[in-house]
């Protein structure tokens, strides 16, 4: 299938997404120029095949901004100027500082667009690229007074040739809803994961996958997340001071867990968390309930791919997956997620091929 998107795309910055941008666009056939203030950054680029080289000759049709948040605005109202005929987007995290700024300065802000892609990785640069990186994922388009219907569309199109989903929001619901979904729980997992600094060794050793699961965005750039933060701390702080008010109730309640109400007080607590992991949409939607199988597997090459291609074989279709290894054993720990119907036959016919299936 042909590309959406038509013409030439000037990718500005090739970090993570900048570079992901231009595996994805240029597998389909897209002429895309890549520039980068890093000469060594923009030839790991080129060389990965995410584009040539910027010339002077180009005429793109559209430019997208991936540089860090402190320095969009600054760059888009550069390639605002430099290219007078293109409709230039950035995929910054935060959009109403970068349009604000462009709006203070005067710039041409009815050829500006933002969007913001929600995915990522927790490595960053040219070599942690993939075409893939935006598949299935929302890409969020935010327009403003001065822009139109047509440039969404032009970004929307963008958005498909990546895999991606478009989703129009405006600048100030976007920032709202990256403060709860995104930049809060950056925060919650790098402090719960700053705990494990000064944990000892036979703590850190029983770690299972509900550590991993709600500590692994800790392993993101600082750097980058403190521009981010900063850029919108006005609606974070309101995420955290709620937060901070649910830590204190539960700490009163821990503190005398036998007081009247201490117990409720925490349950309550835990019961929301309940409520509100079942809103955060799945493969299917918020809706779908899952059943898990936990599959004990040898650590040895090829075993995955084998249990994988099996469940496959029996007809059952996957929903999700984790794996961990167990500490200290030869085995690895895969939790399957299927639908509720296909459990009870897929355990027992995991079973009888073989496999040890712990529940």
């Amino acid at each position: 299938m042909s590309a959406r998107t038509s013409g030439q795309v000037r990718v500005v910055g090739t970090g993570l997404l900048g570079t992901s941008i231009g595996l994805g666009l240029a597998a389909q056939g897209v002429d895309v120029a890549l520039t980068d203030a890093s000469p060594s950054t923009l030839a790991l680029a080129v060389d990965y095949g995410a584009g040539r080289r910027a010339s002077a000759d180009d005429r793109p049709a559209l430019v997208v901004v991936a540089v860090p948040p402190d320095r969009t605005a600054e760059v888009v109202a550069a390639e605002l100027a430099a290219w007078p005929s293109a409709l230039v987007t950035d995929v910054a995290s935060v959009k109403s500082a970068p349009l604000h700024r462009l709006l203070a300065e005067g710039a041409p802000v009815e050829r500006y667009l933002g969007s913001h892609p929600m995915a990522g990785r927790e490595r960053s640069g040219p070599i942690a690229a993939r075409a893939d990186l935006f598949l299935g994922r929302p890409w969020v388009i935010t327009p403003h007074e001065a822009s139109t219907t047509e440039q969404a569309a032009v970004l929307e199109a963008l958005a498909l040739d990546l895999g991606a989903t478009p989703v129009r929001l405006p600048v100030e619901r976007h920032d709202d809803a990256v403060a709860v979904v995104s930049h809060a729980p950056q925060l919650v997992a790098s402090l719960l994961a700053a705990r494990l600094v000064d944990a000892p060794a036979h703590a850190t050793d029983l770690a299972g996958q509900g550590l991993r699961d709600t500590t692994r965005i800790a392993a993101s750039d600082p750097a980058l997340w403190v521009q981010i933060l900063s850029a919108n701390a006005d609606r974070i702080v309101p995420v955290l001071s709620d937060l901070r008010d649910d830590l204190d109730a539960v700490l009163e309640a821990l503190d005398d867990p036998d007081a009247a109400g201490a117990q409720r007080a925490i349950a309550d607590l835990l019961a929301a968390g309940n409520a509100g992991v079942q809103r955060i949409p799945g493969k299917h939607g918020a809706d779908l309930k899952l059943a898990s199988l936990v599959v004990l597997i040898d650590d040895t090459p090829g075993q995955l791919a084998r249990l994988l291609g099996e469940i496959g074989e029996l007809g059952v279709n996957l929903e999700d997956l984790r794996l961990e290894h167990s500490p200290g054993a030869p085995i690895g720990i895969v939790e399957v997620q299927v639908a509720p119907e296909a459990a009870a036959g897929l355990e027992a016919d995991l079973q009888q091929r073989g496999w040890r299936v712990a529940g």
